[in-house]
């Protein structure tokens, strides 16, 4: 068996990792165990009693994080000519339509979220092969295909996030940086358990939120006693 390193051995000294923790100890708690030089993601997991093989059970949504993720957003704007000006003035990063549909097609896709209006939504989804496996397909239900572009760049800079649950009924979200205060963590970890919540399917028997848990890059994961939260011990 290897031995741990000085790091490791401050991590194990500082939490059991079988305990369950409220979310305020757990948030506090994941600043204290990040060693990285870098500043590190925070992530919430959240394991759902969920079949995302049925319609009905495929949970996706969208929450505005009250203070983001600590991460810059580059936003491609795809629209015609009325609304370039718009997009430019909120602040998107690449603003256009076929030029960069073109060059979508060669492979590049350097962006983190891409917004479009309803009337090109015909050239986009051409793109679905190369956007759909990155996460960065366009959809109504996301916001992210409206006419109120504007708006919709301004939500995304400031913090608004899209989820979906995996395959295996998990969701995985940054939620912000270690650089964050415990407190700021805190609030951003609710606000997505909240928004998670909020979408339990409503034909769904047993268990819907069954686990969370949230972790550092390079960190462990730190059990959250999320049925004490779901109750109200924290709000």
């Amino acid at each position: 068996m290897s031995k741990l390193t000085k790091n490791q051995k401050a991590v194990v000294a500082k939490f059991e990792s079988a305990k369950l923790y409220s979310l305020a100890e757990a948030c506090a708690l994941i600043k204290e165990v990040s060693f990285t030089k870098f500043d590190a993601t925070v992530e919430l997991s959240t394991n759902l009693g969920v079949d995302p093989r049925k319609a009905n059970q495929m949970i996706r949504g969208v929450v505005a994080l009250p203070h983001g993720t600590g991460k810059t957003v580059r936003v491609l704007v795809l629209c015609t000519p009325d609304k370039e000006a718009e997009a430019q003035e909120a602040g998107a990063d690449y603003v256009g339509l076929d030029d960069y549909i073109e060059k979508i097609k060669t492979g590049w896709t350097d962006v983190d979220v891409i917004i479009c209006t309803p009337s090109v939504m015909a050239k986009v989804g051409a793109l679905g092969r190369i956007l759909g496996p990155r996460g960065l397909m366009p959809n109504p239900k996301t916001g992210t295909v409206t006419m109120e572009v504007g708006k919709a760049i301004k939500e995304v800079k400031a913090g608004k996030i899209d989820f979906k649950v995996d395959k295996t009924g998990i969701i995985h979200a940054g939620i912000g940086k270690v650089s964050f205060s415990a407190e700021q963590i805190r609030e951003n970890a609710a606000a997505m358990i909240d928004a998670i919540n909020k979408l339990k399917p409503q034909t769904l028997k047993g268990t819907y939120m069954k686990a969370a848990s949230i972790c550092s890059t390079m960190s462990p994961g730190i059990k959250i006693d999320i049925k004490a939260y779901l109750n109200g011990a924290e709000k």
